[in-house]
């Protein structure tokens, strides 16, 4: 199954509270923290929810 590559590349700090509760339940808690997740539906609507602060790659 495709996997997804999440790296955070902005602050969530001036964000909405729901954009920095999505970066939380991610996993990525600072600048430049990379997690890998599934690709799911539920991992691919976090990631649209703060597509404006993280870096997204498909990995095999």
């Amino acid at each position: 199954m495709t996997q997804l590559k999440v790296t955070q590349k902005k602050s969530g700090i001036g964000g909405k509270q729901n954009q920095r509760d999505t970066l939380r339940s991610l996993g990525l808690k600072r600048i430049g923290d990379t997690v890998v997740k599934e690709d799911r539906p539920e991992f691919r609507g976090m990631v649209t929810t703060v597509a404006h602060l993280v870096t997204v790659e498909e990995v095999d």
